[in-house]
Parts: structure tokens; sequence; C-alpha cells
């Protein structure tokens, strides 16, 4: 214990003399990979086999490679750019009205700057940066050569960001399922023969329950949560408090995100590469507050969900 706790200690000081240079530039590459519930997603006419087949088509979406390039203060979070599949992913999110850009954060200052397209329309969104309140938990765990650090805090969510997006009432639909399963164990309390009926009637109303709960959900069927829990892994031995897209604010470089249904990892990390990046604001689109940009989607986003929503209803009515 002695040996390692002085290993850490060394590693630091060797760590502290890099980042003291004030050239010092660093570059680490993200996987930031979304899992998706299909449940309920094309009702009952939806084989598993289709549902897979779109969740393939749609993987360029829910996972994607970034890099980070850093100095001692300021940052650029950026999308590597890759070829995509014919009826991919990229594709789905232009015809949505919707592309990612560039991140740059200045964490003396405090603000973030960052593109966005939406819609056709670029937008420049340039706002203060969103302080967490980091709870140290005081677990560590190994992320390749860097021993890191767990912390955790409640992060309120990005209205625009759809990838949040789930099922309303799916909590309630929990507490239904746990209640019901609580009901199951006071069978055992009938005979024989009424248990056997019981169980017939049960089965009976959940094939009609299942039967009606998988039908097509429309855009009223789904909410995006107001906040959720991250759970962040940093590493003191690169002792920078940034990290990739939105967080920082730790003592060391966040190596690891657990966001929602979000997983982002750290595979790669260069210290002072040959060819450096030089980290500049973007500049272009119209400029707005966060706040703008979100009210802008949103009010967009009803718009589509009250046309097609109301084509769903009238196609239910027939």
């Amino acid at each position: 214990m002695k040996l390692k706790a002085l290993l850490t200690c060394i590693t630091l000081c060797l760590a502290a003399s890099v980042f003291a240079q004030d050239d010092f530039q660093g570059q680490a590459t993200y996987m930031s990979k979304t899992t998706v519930d299909m449940d309920g997603w094309g009702g009952k006419e939806m084989s598993p086999e289709r549902k897979k087949m779109i969740m393939e088509r749609m993987k360029s979406m829910f996972e994607k490679t970034f890099l980070l390039t850093f100095n001692k203060t300021e940052s650029i979070y950026k999308e590597e750019e890759q070829l995509d599949t014919p009826g991919g992913g990229k594709g789905m999110m232009m015809s949505m009205g919707m592309g990612s850009g560039t991140q740059y954060k200045n964490l003396k200052d405090g603000v973030v700057l960052e593109d966005k397209e939406f819609m056709g329309k670029q937008f420049l969104i340039s706002d203060t940066l969103e302080k967490l309140e980091w709870k140290m938990t005081g677990e560590t765990k190994q992320i390749g050569k860097y021993m890191c650090m767990k912390a955790t805090a409640m992060k309120p969510v990005d209205q625009t960001d759809w990838t949040k997006m789930r099922r309303r009432d799916r909590d309630k639909d929990k507490k239904k399922d746990e209640t019901e399963a609580k009901g199951d164990r006071t069978v055992s309390t009938f005979g024989k023969d009424d248990a056997n009926k019981a169980d017939k009637a049960k089965d009976s109303s959940a094939v009609a329950s299942t039967e009606k709960e998988t039908t097509t959900l429309t855009m009223d069927d789904i909410e995006i949560p107001k906040e959720e829990e991250v759970v962040a892994w940093y590493t003191m031995q690169i002792p920078v408090n940034n990290g990739p897209g939105d967080f920082w604010g730790l003592p060391g470089l966040i190596l690891e995100i657990n966001s929602g249904r979000t997983t982002i990892l750290c595979s790669k990390i260069v210290m002072n590469p040959e060819e450096k990046i030089e980290i500049k604001k973007p500049s272009k689109g119209q400029e707005v507050t966060r706040a703008e940009y979100t009210e802008t989607v949103t009010k967009k986003m009803a718009e589509m969900r009250e046309m097609y929503g109301g084509r769903n209803r009238g196609g239910r009515g027939k």
C-alpha cells in the first residue's frame, strides 16, 4: 500500500512538471454510446428483426467518436468525421434538421460557445459554463494506465437533446408491474382450482393489456426528463478540470461519464502531440443564448408534434 501511494505521488509530480509548460496541450479521444429502448416503437406490427435493422441503421447516431483538444484553460470538443452508410443515422439527423458542430470551453472566463445547425439555419450558442455540484464518493478504479476517482452530480437535461427521449409515465408503468407482481403471491391463498382459474384470467388480461400497450407510440407518448444523475470518473494524473462535452469542474481530466442511457469513455490520450491543433473559438452562425436556442427548437418541435400528432389521431379515428 505504501509503495502504491509512493508511485502515485511520483506520477503526480511528473505530471505537474509537464502541465507547468506554457505551451502544454493534450488530445483525448472519447467513444460515446447511447442505448435506446425500442419497446413500444412501431407497435405490434413491427417485428424484432425489423427493430434490429432500424437500430443498425441508426448506429451512427448513437455511437460516436469525439476528440477533445485541451490546454490548461481552453478546449475544443468535436465529433470525428466519418462516412455514413446509405439510410444511416447521420442522414436521418439531417432530415430532422439537426447537426452537431464544435464546442469551445474557456474555463478561466467561464464561457462556452457551440455552433449548431437546426432546420437549415446555423446558430452560435454563447453562454456561461454550467457548474455542477460534484460529490466525491471515495471510490476508485483503473481506466487504462490512469487511476480514476468517482464523483456524482445531478444535471439538468438539455431539452433539445432528443436522445434523452423516453416513454411518458414509464416510472408509473414500472410501479404498476411491481404491484401486479406482488399480487401474484396472494394466489397461494386460494384453492388449486381457483388458482388455475385466476391464472387463466390473469393471462388473458395480460394478453389484452399487451395488445393495448404495443400500439405505435406518438409524440404525445414521449418526454424528456428534467434532470438525471451523472457519474464521472476523473484522474488527477492529468490535473486539468476539463472533460468531454458539458462536463468539467473536477480536479482532474474526466475519462468516463455515465449519464442516463449514455456512456462516454476515453479510449486514447496523447500528451503534447507533435502536430498541435489550434484551439479556436467557433464564430459562424446567429449568436443566441442557450435559453434562446432551446426556445427556438422546442417551439418548432411542438409545431411538428401538433402536425404529425394530428395525422396519427386522424388515422386512428378512421
